[in-house]
């Protein structure tokens, strides 16, 4: 008994003179913990208020699109990109923009919408998405090179028939009509049996069989 109530006396001073060493470490590591908790819960609630009100402000310019009051949504869509770039929602508005300026045959500002799109969506099937209506864009003002060069940065996925159907009018554009082919065949394939273009695609592809045969 006496040795372990001395023992047990060793132990508590060992302890108490390890606590008198690094009480103050513990003490300030365990600030430093709530403090670093605290902190990113804090910038998790601004983040949700972030993109809440980047929500709101799109939700504003899908009212003032209805309208067709385009100068207001430029005005909105530049203040989504500056104030809210990090959002999903201005890289929404950027595209909707970008697809009126198509419309309207201002095609390099289309271009330049759907460029900062690109750049800032960080979801990979959004970036996917604007990659294609920019290669789209860059194809109708007559940049079929532009054009390659961004549908070949697009990451299969959801888009992967979409992607090589595009890369197929492409090059059909840069009169690659072998190549252009070899993209048809590979849409059909990534598209399966019930592909929404698939007849679509199918037509592309016997276009070229003719034009191969004019050209022999």
């Amino acid at each position: 008994m006496a040795f372990e109530a001395y023992d047990e006396y060793e132990q508590g001073e060992i302890v108490r003179k390890w606590l008198r060493q690094n009480g103050v470490s513990i003490i300030v590591g365990i600030a430093i913990g709530l403090v670093g908790i605290f902190g990113w819960q804090q910038w998790r609630n601004h983040q949700a208020r972030h993109q809440a009100e980047a929500g709101q402000l799109y939700q504003q310019l899908q009212t003032i699109v209805a309208l067709g009051a385009w100068e207001q949504a430029g005005q909105l869509t530049s203040r989504l990109q500056q104030d809210y770039a990090d959002s999903p929602s201005a890289v929404f508005a950027s595209s909707e923009l970008a697809q009126h300026e198509a419309q309207a045959k201002q095609l390099d500002k289309a271009e330049a919408a759907l460029n900062w799109a690109e750049s800032h969506a960080g979801d990979p099937a959004l970036k996917a998405l604007m990659q294609l209506n920019l290669a789209r864009v860059q194809l109708a003002a007559a940049k079929p090179a532009d054009a390659l060069v961004t549908v070949g940065r697009v990451q299969g996925g959801l888009y992967a028939a979409l992607g090589e159907e595009l890369r197929g009018d492409v090059l059909v554009k840069l009169n690659r009509l072998d190549d252009a082919r070899k993209a048809y065949q590979a849409a059909l394939a990534a598209g399966g049996e019930n592909a929404p273009q698939r007849d679509a695609l199918q037509m592309k592809l016997d276009d070229l069989a003719v034009a191969g045969k004019q050209g022999a």
